[in-house]
């Protein structure tokens, strides 16, 4: 373990994550990853097996994350309003923690190979429980009558690009910007809309 309480493969695979936001998956060598984490590229492959499962590491487990936080969501009494301001915190608390994986989720997720299909499957997933729980405010009257797909497309679209934004506000408070971006996503930005 290094001074932080990581152990040198997730130093390893946090080392990654920054490198392929940066140069993006593909221009990363092992080499490029050595130097960056100060030991031999031979010696990788201690804590390794490859580039690949360092994608599939970060990937898969960011998309499971949200598997996790989403069926918590879905699965409570709540009101479909507060599932959506706890869609966006969800968001929110794993992008502040994981910028530069979020950003290999966003932007990497095409090179996973032998586990592209059950990262697909997790992403379609999350996005049909998220359509669920519009249909249902939809339903309840809780939230305007409007095309689901869209809602969902219009609030994700914003919650995945956060990665690009979070690192350039480096005073942000993540409860306070769950309720802020949630404020605006949920309830738009025209002073007539009610508040929840």
């Amino acid at each position: 373990m290094n001074s932080t309480g990581q152990t040198r493969k997730e130093e390893i695979i946090k080392t990654a994550a920054k490198l392929f936001k940066e140069k993006g998956y593909s221009a990363v060598t092992m080499r490029d990853l050595a130097k960056a984490v100060n030991i031999r590229a031979a010696s990788l492959y201690n804590h390794i097996d490859s580039k690949q499962d360092i994608l599939k590491s970060i990937i898969i487990s960011l998309a499971e994350e949200f598997t996790r936080g989403m069926e918590t969501i879905k699965n409570s009494e709540d009101v479909t309003i507060n599932k959506l301001r706890a869609i966006v915190a969800l968001h929110v608390n794993i992008t502040i923690h994981n910028t530069y994986g979020m950003a290999s989720l966003n932007n990497d997720w095409m090179h996973l190979e032998d586990q592209l299909d059950h990262y697909l499957s997790l992403r379609k997933n999350y996005e049909q429980d998220f359509v669920e729980i519009i249909k249902s405010g939809i339903e309840a009257q809780e939230i305007r009558d409007s095309n689901p797909e869209i809602i969902m497309f219009s609030i994700l679209t914003t919650l995945r690009s956060l990665y690009l934004w979070i690192p350039k506000k480096e005073d942000l408070k993540g409860q306070e910007l769950a309720k802020n971006l949630g404020d605006v996503l949920i309830n738009g930005i025209n002073p007539k809309s009610t508040k929840a």
